[in-house]
């Protein structure tokens, strides 16, 4: 699976939307607060999440580990999940209470919170090698457990982030009407443009049979706010645009375009790029690849959480 990160929703930026907002989905700091709880939830722990799994099937069969494996990994691990159930349950008695979004939350926490101890045990039994000493026993016997345990933690994944992201595209729009009307298309509103428009352009791509007159519309568009947010970064102190978040948007949008033409073209993968894309954690070399894709927007979106909004 290709793992995207969420956007961090900014408490300040919030207080321009109460014109556009409906009671129900008013940005009040508390919303804010409760909606970063479940985004800190997924940006720090479904990756890992997603990537043990990864792990163990590079080296394992789907019907479970033998014994006789030419090489044996294990898997990876995962931390603190406790963090996560804390700041989800007092999230959810936060307001405005959304029953269906706090569900998904506690399904998600509860799913993540199973799935540490049981990492840490494979981990500890494949690092110490000890299936050499049981005939692999115990990793017979870890196999089902893990695979549920994964199962039911995508499963919440996909829930709680259908339920945030949901949030965001609305909250989105509405933040970007309300700066147009209190400033303009000034930095601020740049930024908020690029972001929409860099999550439209992921999603024209990530499909199954993406349609390339849609994902060239996109690309354009983005192509155009990037334009206009790098003019704006040059033109005013006062409100430029961080040099590394400009850089990380041009990244993406070189990569939109290699896949785009790879799309258009029917470019098939060499032999080469084949062995890197079917090797977990290696896919993000490929040029012009849907790895390569989310790699660069992860990337952008970490440059946005880490301070590009204002």
């Amino acid at each position: 699976m290709n793992f995207l990160r969420i956007f961090v929703l900014a408490g300040a930026a919030f207080s321009l939307a109460p014109l556009l907002a409906s009671p129900a989905t008013a940005q009040t700091p508390s919303g804010v607060e409760k909606m970063n709880a479940y985004v800190g939830c997924i940006n720090r722990l479904s990756e890992r999440s997603y990537s043990s799994r990864s792990r163990y099937f590079s080296w394992a069969a789907k019907s479970g580990p033998t014994g006789k494996e030419r090489i044996i990994y294990g898997t990876y691990t995962i931390y603190d999940t406790s963090d996560c159930v804390k700041k989800v349950a007092s999230a959810n008695t936060l307001e405005p209470h959304d029953a269906d979004l706090e569900a998904a939350a506690s399904a998600y926490a509860d799913a993540v919170g199973k799935l540490e101890p049981l990492l840490k045990e494979a981990d500890d039994y494949y690092t110490q090698e000890n299936y050499k000493d049981d005939k692999m026993a115990k990793g017979k016997a870890l196999h089902p457990q893990l695979v549920a345990a994964w199962d039911a933690f995508e499963s919440a994944d996909h829930r709680l982030r259908a339920g945030v992201e949901a949030v965001n595209d609305r909250r989105a729009v509405e933040k970007l009407a309300a700066i147009e009307q209190s400033e303009g298309k000034s930095a601020r509103y740049q930024v908020e443009a690029l972001m929409i428009q860099a999550k439209r352009v992921l999603r024209a791509e990530d499909k199954e049979k993406p349609d390339v007159a849609e994902v060239t519309a996109a690309i354009n568009d983005l192509e155009g706010v990037i334009k206009d947010a790098e003019a704006m970064s040059g033109s005013d102190l006062k409100a430029k645009i961080g040099g590394m978040f400009i850089s990380n948007a041009k990244s993406y949008l070189t990569t939109a375009k290699q896949l785009m033409r790879r799309i258009r073209d029917k470019t098939p993968y060499s032999t080469g790029d084949k062995m890197m894309l079917g090797n977990a954690g290696s896919g993000w070399m490929v040029e012009g690849s849907p790895p390569r894709l989310t790699r660069d927007y992860n990337q952008l979106v970490d440059g946005y959480n880490r301070g590009a909004r204002f």
